[in-house]
């Protein structure tokens, strides 16, 4: 089938850049993701991921990230030691 409809939207520059050269590591065109979205749109009756807003744990967690508030470690066991949680 041929394509000729055409979608126009707007998004941040860098947003764009950065989401293009993820499609072109994969080795598709964006013309070629939208349709594969749109595919999955109309298979799902949805939108093929989930959309939520995030509980008050991920949003202290959120808060917490931003203010820098973080713990760092070299590894995973590390990091349950420093967080004291048990494996």
């Amino acid at each position: 089938m041929a394509k000729t409809a055409t979608v126009r939207a707007r998004v941040e520059p860098a947003l764009k850049q950065e989401a293009e050269d993820v499609l072109e590591q994969l080795g598709m065109s964006p013309t070629t993701a939208i349709s594969m979205f749109y595919e999955q749109i109309t298979l799902r009756h949805a939108l093929p991921f989930d959309v939520a807003l995030p509980n008050l744990t991920t949003q202290a967690a959120m808060a917490d990230a931003e203010a820098g508030r973080v713990t760092r470690a070299m590894d995973a066991k590390s990091l349950i030691a420093q967080l004291d949680v048990d494996d």
